[in-house]
């Protein structure tokens, strides 16, 4: 981005977003040092439709009026100008920048090689979209120096999570927004996860498509949004439709299996929060929380589990994170379990029915995919057979007439042709 010569008298464009952040970086911990560690932040994630993106007054002001964006924990934050390099953490805020038209700006992301591998699979299908994060820093734990090096016009990500990182307290959060630009973003509402002491009383959890909404405007693509988020209503009403009575619906859990190990983690298919936001719709009934207990993950973490459990679970389909990374290999997890004494007995193991997933922590982009893939592993008989995933290979073709949403309007609105 280019910058105003140095010596210039007038405001630069990095003043007035440096402003922005400045005037509510120096609240944004008022009032949290009374909180008592027992207290939990406001707000809920219902499954219920996306919200407009016309709620904000200033959503409408022209750019020399500048506008502001409000987003728990940072609340409101007012800018200038649309921000143009765009500091991120977690994947699903880069999606959003990606599903925006923004993935360029992107200056940093946690692990940006395991995310462009995952991406790649994906926007395969989405013709004229694509990323190349390959060299950018991986920014968690981020450092403070690398922040003011990379001179960020806005730091996408949640200040709350920045604030438990190794070297991080929250004094450093808010120098960071005062002097080198604002932050604005949520990560625990991808699980509900209880905010650190000093955040409880500012924090509210979101929907993912509530937090990609204000992002959208923070980046003045309010349009962009609204033609995104009408593509997933209609794959949500499509889901909830055709649903199968809840006697005919299957047992399933979703794993992540140790690279050697004799071990696993599960996670809730219907916990609140985003990262759950492509199983809770699909209605099945979590086999783990049958075995482990109903409580297992309530603070938004996973359980460790080992083949004994996982068969005490037995469930019908067997939903494997880390394939589609390129980092686990689908076809060597199916032999290991085949192969292993007790793993050999499980219901999926028998029928066939392990299966490939990509990531919890999901953008925009990555649920409609995500949601299409779990509808057709867990009902094919409703939503037209899983092709079945290949390792190595990007995310399989399926025929147009059998697809769930439609990839050229996707593909078209990320490239700004509305």
């Amino acid at each position: 981005m280019a910058r105003e010569p140095a010596g210039e008298e007038a405001p630069t464009r990095r003043e007035y977003v440096k402003y922005g952040g400045a005037v509510v970086g120096s609240g944004l911990l008022a009032g949290c040092a009374e909180q008592s560690a027992t207290e939990t932040p406001t707000g809920t994630e219902p499954d219920t439709e996306a919200p407009t993106a016309s709620k904000t007054e200033t959503e409408t002001a022209t750019p020399d009026d500048g506008y502001s964006v409000s987003l728990a924990p940072a609340g409101e934050v007012s800018f200038e100008e649309v921000p143009e390099e765009v500091f991120t953490i977690l994947g699903h805020h880069a999606d959003m920048l990606v599903a925006l038209g923004r993935g360029d700006d992107i200056n940093a992301v946690h692990a940006p090689e395991y995310h462009q591998s995952l991406y790649e699979k994906f926007l395969h299908h989405l013709e004229g979209v694509s990323v190349d994060w390959e060299g950018l820093y991986s920014s968690w734990p981020p450092t403070k120096e690398k922040l003011y090096e990379l001179d960020s016009d806005v730091h996408v990500a949640d200040p709350a999570k920045v604030a438990t990182a190794d070297g991080w307290d929250d004094d450093d959060v808010r120098e960071v927004a005062d002097t080198v630009a604002p932050w604005v973003g949520n990560t625990l509402s991808g699980t509900h996860e209880q905010p650190p002491t000093g955040w409880r009383d500012r924090y509210e959890y979101y929907t993912l498509w509530e937090i990609f909404a204000e992002i959208a405007r923070l980046f003045r693509a309010t349009d962009r949004y609204e033609a995104l988020a009408a593509v997933r209503e209609s794959l949500r009403e499509r889901i909830a439709t055709d649903l199968p009575p809840e006697s005919e619906r299957p047992t399933a859990a979703l794993v992540l299996f140790a690279a050697e190990e004799e071990k696993a983690w599960g996670y809730k298919l219907n916990h609140p929060g985003y990262y759950a936001a492509h199983t809770r719709p699909m209605g099945v009934t979590d086999a783990l929380a049958e075995a482990v207990g109903e409580g297992y993950g309530d603070d938004g973490r996973n359980v460790t589990l080992d083949y004994e459990t996982l068969l005490e679970a037995d469930p019908d389909v067997l939903l494997v994170l880390g394939p589609m990374t390129g980092y686990f290999d689908l076809g060597e997890i199916r032999s290991r379990l085949a192969d292993h004494e007790v793993a050999s007995e499980l219901t999926a193991v028998e029928t066939g029915r392990v299966y490939a997933q990509g990531a919890r922590r999901q953008g925009p982009i990555l649920e409609l995919f995500q949601t299409e893939m779990t509808a057709k592993q867990l009902y094919p008989d409703q939503f037209g057979e899983w092709p079945g995933y290949v390792d190595g290979e990007p995310y399989p073709e399926i025929p147009a007439e059998e697809r769930l949403f439609d990839r050229e309007r996707v593909a078209d609105v990320i490239r700004g042709d509305l």
